[in-house]
C-alpha cells in the first residue's frame, strides 16, 4: 500500500522545478483573468444599479457577444496548436505562418458576425425573453440588448487582432505582455464606465451624459482598443525576440500543405467553440422559462463564479503551453507526466477556491441593491451549486486542453459541444418542461452530469492517443513557403 501511494504521489504532484514553472505561466494569467472578471462585476454592479432591465439587457447582449468570442478563440486554436510545437521544435517561419493564418480566420469570423448580429439581433435577443413576467419589463429588456449591441460591435475587430498577437505569445511562453495589456484595458474600461454610464455633473453642468447601457457598451469598445494598441506596439518593437512577426505581413499567403492541415485540426475546435456556445446561450434560454427573474440571478452567478474559477481556468493555458511545446520537442514521457500533475493542481485549487465561493454566497449578491431580492436570493442558491461543480469543470476544463494539445480535435468536439448538446440542453430541458422543476434544481442536475464527463476525459486522457508530434509534419512546406515571399 505505502509503495502505491508513493507512485500516485509522485505521478500527481511535480518537483519545484515543475511547478515554478507552472507559476511562471499561470500567475500572470490568473492575474490578466481576475482584474478582468473583478472589473466585469464592477461593470456588472454599475449597470445593475440602473436596475433589471438594464442589466439583462446587457446581460442577453453578451450572451451573443459570447458565442462571437468562442468562435474566435475555437477558430485560432486550430493555429494555436501547431504554434505551441512549431516553438518547441524551434520552427520560426511555420509559426509565423500560423499566426498569418489567425488573421485569415478572424476576417472571415468577423464578417459572419456583422452579417448575423445586423440582420438578426432582435430576433436572436428575443429567444431570452419567453419566460413568465411584464411584457413592460420585456420590451426594456430587448431594447437595452438592442442598443448595447450595436456599440459593441465596434469592439469586435480589435478582440479578434488581439487573440491572434496575444495568442501566439503565449504558444512562446509569453504570458507577461498579455497580462499587461489585459490589466490596462480593464482599467481603462473601469474608468469609463463611471464616466460614460452615470455621467458627470459639476456644478450642474453636465460635462458627460449619462449613458446608460450605451455607456457601458462604449466603455468596453475603448478598452479593446486600449489593450490591442499594447500588444501590438510591445510584439512590433521586440521583434528580434518574437521573431514571428518580422515580414508577417509582406504576405497573408501561406503554405497550401500547412493551410489544409491547421483547417482540417483546427475545423473541429471552431464547429466545438460555436455549437458549445451556442449550446451554453441555449441552456439560459431554456432556463429563464422558470421566469425573467432568472435573467439577472444567472448574470450575477456567471460573473461571481468567473472570479473564483480564474485559477483553474488559467491551468488550460498551462496545458497548451507545457504539454503542446513538450510534444513538439519529441519529449512525449514529459507530456504524459506533466498532464496529470496539471490536472491535480487544477482540482485541488477548484475545491479551495469552490469552498470559499460557497462560504461567501449568501453575502455577494447582495452587493446589487437594485435587483429585486427574489433575483438575488436565487443568484445566491446558483453560486452554491457552482461552487459543488468547480472540481468538475477543472477536471474537464484540462483533459479538454491535453486533447486540443495533441491535435486530436474531432474527440474535443465530441467532447465538449457533442455533450453539451446530447447532454446538457436536452437534460435541462427535461428538468424545466417535463420535471418543471425549479431553477435551483434544474441547475444542479445539469451541473451535476458534468461528472460523466470527467469519466470520459479520464480515459480519453488515460489512454495517450493524443501523444503526438504535430511541428515535424511540415517543415519543408515552410522551407518552399518563405522562399516564394
Amino acid at each position: 500500500m505505502g509503495f502505491s501511494l508513493s507512485r500516485t504521489r509522485r505521478a500527481l504532484i511535480g518537483d519545484k522545478a515543475f511547478y515554478r514553472a507552472v507559476m511562471a505561466i499561470i500567475i500572470p494569467v490568473i492575474i490578466q483573468n481576475s482584474i478582468s472578471t473583478f472589473v466585469n462585476l464592477l461593470d456588472n454592479l454599475m449597470v445593475g444599479a440602473l436596475g433589471d432591465a438594464e442589466m439583462s439587457g446587457v446581460s442577453i447582449a453578451n450572451q451573443l457577444v459570447f458565442i462571437f468570442n468562442l468562435a474566435v478563440f475555437g477558430g485560432l486554436s486550430g493555429p494555436g496548436i501547431f504554434g505551441a510545437q512549431f516553438f518547441g521544435a524551434g520552427d520560426i517561419p511555420n509559426l509565423r505562418n500560423t499566426f498569418r493564418i489567425k488573421l485569415l480566420e478572424s476576417l472571415a469570423l468577423l464578417a459572419i458576425a456583422f452579417v448575423a448580429i445586423l440582420g438578426f439581433d432582435k430576433p436572436l435577443i428575443g429567444l431570452y425573453l419567453q419566460g413568465e413576467g411584464a411584457p413592460e419589463l420585456a420590451g426594456r429588456m430587448m431594447e437595452n440588448a438592442h442598443n448595447y449591441l450595436m456599440v459593441i460591435l465596434l469592439g469586435l475587430p480589435a478582440f479578434a487582432l488581439t487573440v491572434s498577437y496575444a495568442g501566439t505569445l503565449r504558444e512562446m511562453g509569453e504570458t507577461r505582455v498579455p497580462m499587461i495589456a489585459s490589466v490596462a484595458a480593464v482599467a481603462t474600461n473601469a474608468v469609463f464606465n463611471y464616466l460614460l454610464i452615470f455621467g458627470v455633473n459639476i456644478g450642474g453642468i453636465q460635462l458627460i451624459p449619462a449613458l446608460h447601457v450605451v455607456g457601458a457598451a462604449v466603455a468596453t469598445v475603448i478598452s479593446r482598443y486600449v489593450e490591442l494598441l499594447i500588444v501590438m506596439i510591445f510584439t512590433h518593437a521586440k521583434h528580434r525576440r518574437f521573431r514571428f512577426i518580422e515580414g508577417a505581413y509582406r504576405t497573408l499567403k501561406v503554405p497550401g500543405k500547412l493551410l489544409k492541415k491547421v483547417l482540417k485540426t483546427g475545423a473541429p475546435l471552431l464547429l466545438n467553440e460555436v455549437l458549445w456556445s451556442v449550446g451554453m446561450s441555449t441552456l439560459t434560454a431554456v432556463y429563464t422559462l422558470c421566469g425573467l427573474t432568472v435573467v439577472p440571478a444567472m448574470s450575477i452567478n456567471s460573473t461571481i463564479s468567473n472570479l473564483f474559477m480564474s485559477v483553474f481556468m488559467a491551468m488550460g493555458t498551462a496545458v497548451s503551453v507545457m504539454v503542446g511545446q513538450a510534444l513538439g520537442a519529441g519529449k512525449f514521457e514529459k507530456a504524459r507526466e506533466d498532464v496529470w500533475r496539471l490536472i491535480a493542481f487544477a482540482v485541488a485549487a477548484a475545491v479551495m477556491m469552490g469552498l470559499l465561493m460557497a462560504i461567501v454566497s449568501p453575502w455577494i449578491p447582495m452587493a446589487y441593491s437594485a435587483v429585486t431580492q427574489e433575483a438575488r436570493a436565487m443568484a445566491s442558491r446558483l453560486l452554491v451549486v457552482t461552487a459543488f461543480a468547480m472540481p468538475l469543470y477543472a477536471f474537464s476544463h484540462c483533459t479538454y486542453f491535453t486533447l486540443r494539445s495533441g491535435g486530436k480535435t474531432f474527440i474535443t468536439f465530441l467532447f465538449d459541444s457533442g455533450f453539451t448538446w446530447v447532454i446538457s440542453v436536452p437534460m435541462a430541458f427535461l428538468m424545466v418542461q417535463i420535471v418543471r422543476a425549479d431553477i435551483i434544481t434544474a441547475y444542479a442536475v445539469v451541473e451535476g452530469a458534468n461528472l460523466i464527463k470527467c469519466v470520459l476525459g479520464y480515459f480519453f486522457v488515460k489512454s495517450g492517443r493524443w501523444v503526438q508530434n504535430l511541428a515535424n509534419l511540415t517543415k519543408t512546406d515552410a522551407a518552399a513557403g518563405e522562399s516564394a515571399q
